[in-house]
Parts: C-alpha cells; sequence; structure tokens
C-alpha cells in the first residue's frame, strides 16, 4: 500500500505520543535520568521534535555527531502535541497552502510552532517519495513542551547504535525488526489542513 505523501508516523499511545531529539551528553544525560530536561535547556530556542525514530537517525548520524551523541525518545501528550499543530505554521511559503506571502509572514511570526516536511529515510538513511514531519516549538511552545507535555525521557542511544550495526553488518532484516513501531498517527479532523500542501482549485 502507497504511504501518503504527507502524513504523521509515530509510536503513540491512547494518551501520548514519542519525539525523538539528539543532545549532547551534558543535556541528554540528565534528562533520561531525571525525566525533565535540565536548567540548562534553553527554553528560549526554537527546539525541534521529530516523531519518525528513522529520520531522527539520519539527522544525528546514529548518534554519532558532534553534540548530538545522547538520542532521546520523548514521550508527550497527545493533547500538547496537537495543541503545537494546530497552532503550527509551516517554515517556508507554498502558495498551495498561503494565499500570498504577506499572508504566511504574518502567520509565521504569530506562530509558536513550525513544521517542516522532509523526505522520511529508510535504514540506510536513504530519502524515500514520502514525507517526515518535523515540528519546532519555539516561545509558549517550547515552555509547554518542556515543563508540560512530558511524560518520561528514555536514552535510547544504545537501541541507535545496535540497529546501525546490523545496518552495517548487512543484517537489515534483524536491524528492522528492532526499530520501534510507528503507525499512521490518527490526527483530528482539520489539524493538518494549514499544512499539507494541496492542490487549490482554479476559479
Amino acid at each position: 500500500m502507497q504511504i501518503p505523501r504527507h502524513q504523521i508516523r509515530a509510536r503513540f499511545t491512547d494518551e501520548t505520543v514519542t519525539v525523538y531529539q539528539a543532545y549532547a551528553p551534558a543535556i541528554g544525560g540528565p534528562a533520561a535520568r531525571e525525566g525533565r530536561f535540565p536548567s540548562t535547556w534553553r527554553r528560549g530556542r526554537m527546539t525541534w521534535i521529530k516523531p519518525s525514530y528513522l529520520w531522527m537517525a539520519y539527522r544525528c548520524g546514529w548518534g554519532r555527531k558532534e553534540n548530538q551523541e545522547t538520542v532521546l525518545a520523548v514521550e508527550i501528550t497527545r493533547a500538547g502535541f496537537e495543541w503545537a499543530l494546530r497552532n503550527a505554521c509551516l517554515s517556508h511559503f507554498d502558495p498551495r497552502v498561503h494565499p500570498d506571502r504577506d499572508a504566511w509572514r504574518a502567520r509565521l511570526r504569530t506562530s509558536p510552532a513550525r513544521v517542516q516536511w522532509d523526505p522520511e529515510r529508510d535504514l540506510r538513511l536513504r530519502p524515500l517519495d514520502h514525507r517526515s514531519l518535523q515540528l519546532g516549538l519555539s516561545g509558549l511552545a517550547s515552555h509547554r513542551y518542556a515543563d508540560e507535555w512530558i511524560v518520561g525521557v528514555t536514552d535510547v542511544t544504545p537501541l541507535t547504535h545496535r540497529i546501525h550495526a546490523l545496518v552495517r553488518a548487512g543484517d537489515v532484516e534483524e536491524a528492522a525488526a528492532r526499530l520501534p513501531e510507528e503507525r499512521p498517527y490518527p490526527v483530528p479532523d482539520g489539524t493538518l489542513d494549514h499544512l499539507v500542501p494541496t492542490v487549490r482549485p482554479t476559479a
């Protein structure tokens, strides 16, 4: 079955959804131990969360890139995640979504969250045809993420290194079996209307 080009796929329960981030050990270690980000984590800057484990693996180079050595699975409330989506703006102008550039700029200035749709990745981190959601949180969204939405934080660096080792050894089947299970996320109707490019009808 063909995967829709713009679709959120994630690990989730009735109440929570798991997103991924990678940090230097000085941030990632305390976050995993305490279940929340340490005081050195800056709430004032934009932070990007990713529901796709493989896109996170691509972004952090399987946890080998500098300052991205600790890979975290952050479980947050679905209510918070969906609030961020409803209040987000695409990070770039798209005429299939925005009436004009001024309308996009106006929404971007007031939105506490941003969305990018980047090519999803396979186990060898090659780009696929369908897209993966990247959700950027700033201002109010960043504060709520850190202080209200987080339910738990798990260090998945050992898992990440193990999957990478299996891929490098050519055991892709076993590597795939160890991936976190991700399913299409049941987004409430209308939540993504302002974030998914569609062909506008012509007059």
